[in-house]
């Protein structure tokens, strides 16, 4: 006897909005699986409110609530049963994000919860990583976002420590990040990394998940340290029109990916990293993997 549940998870970021809704698949004596229906991705850029002027603009806001209220409709349609919303760095950095909140709650009737780095990383390592990690090796989640990175050591198939630093795509794009956050990083990747002998990278993300796609190669397939900076050298190399006309990278992808990769790179190379898996996972998962399991 098979039972389906239809779940959601919205993911309001900084670089843009997801809506991502889940078939949770439950058969009897078997594990429970977890299907993505349908992936809804609206480019809204809000870190480049919030990190440069501290406040979400009258446009976006007006841009947030009519996706809210698309993303209501499309829950309907697809009869989703359960569903959170969650927003990151860039709506709990705007002064204005907590009226925001209420604003979309009143008008398009969706409870949004502002959470923090730490619970972001949390949630983000509820995502089923079991099928990726062997217990005899050490990983080093990385999910590169627009205002933020969360890095979390798993050894033994455990999460053993975890960090959100402020340190993301669209802040490093406005120069907002200084010498002092990229040594902070240094250092605790280092840190944590250093009881280990050797440490695999996980890699998480709408740009690295492209770069992947780009590649050709079949999910369980790492990408190589070399691979990684030779893509980062190539795209350096290409102008932004370049990288939309002749990689087909959206607009708000082709400015991005150089500094997210940057980000993946130095991780690699702080933790002596030479491989990266890329699993399709990221907050949106955790979200729906969480509310499954009663975690939020």
């Amino acid at each position: 006897m098979i039972s389906i549940k239809k779940y959601a998870a919205i993911d309001i970021g900084s670089n843009a909005m997801r809506l991502l809704i889940t078939n949770v698949v439950e058969q009897e004596g078997k594990e429970t699986q977890f299907n993505k229906n349908e992936l809804i991705r609206v480019p809204i850029r809000l870190g480049q409110d919030a990190f440069t002027v501290g406040e979400i603009t009258e446009e976006n806001i007006d841009r947030m609530i009519d996706a809210m209220k698309a993303f209501k409709l499309l829950m309907k349609v697809y009869k989703v049963e359960k569903y959170m919303a969650c927003a990151t760095s860039a709506m709990r950095e705007a002064y204005n994000g907590k009226e925001i909140a209420e604003i979309i709650k009143k008008k398009a009737d969706i409870k949004i919860d502002i959470i923090d780095g730490k619970k972001e990383a949390l949630i983000i390592a509820t995502s089923d990583l079991s099928q990726f990690l062997n217990t005899d090796e050490t990983y080093l989640y990385v999910d590169v976002g627009g205002g933020s990175t969360e890095f979390s050591l798993f050894s033994d198939s455990k999460m053993v420590a975890s960090k959100s630093f402020k340190n993301g795509t669209v802040r490093l794009l406005n120069e907002m990040v200084n010498d002092i956050v990229w040594q902070e990083i240094e250092k605790w990747i280092r840190i944590i990394t250093e009881p280990y002998e050797k440490i695999t990278l996980i890699g998480s993300g709408g740009n690295i998940n492209k770069i992947f796609k780009l590649s050709g190669k079949m999910q369980d397939k790492p990408l190589s340290y070399m691979y990684l900076n030779n893509q980062y050298q190539y795209l350096n190399s290409l102008t932004y029109e370049q990288r939309i006309a002749e990689l087909a990278l959206n607009t708000d992808r082709a400015d991005v990916i150089i500094p997210a990769l940057s980000i993946y790179l130095k991780a690699m190379k702080w933790s002596g990293a030479n491989k990266i898996y890329v699993p399709k996972i990221g907050l949106a998962d955790g979200i729906v993997k969480a509310m499954y399991y009663g975690k939020i």
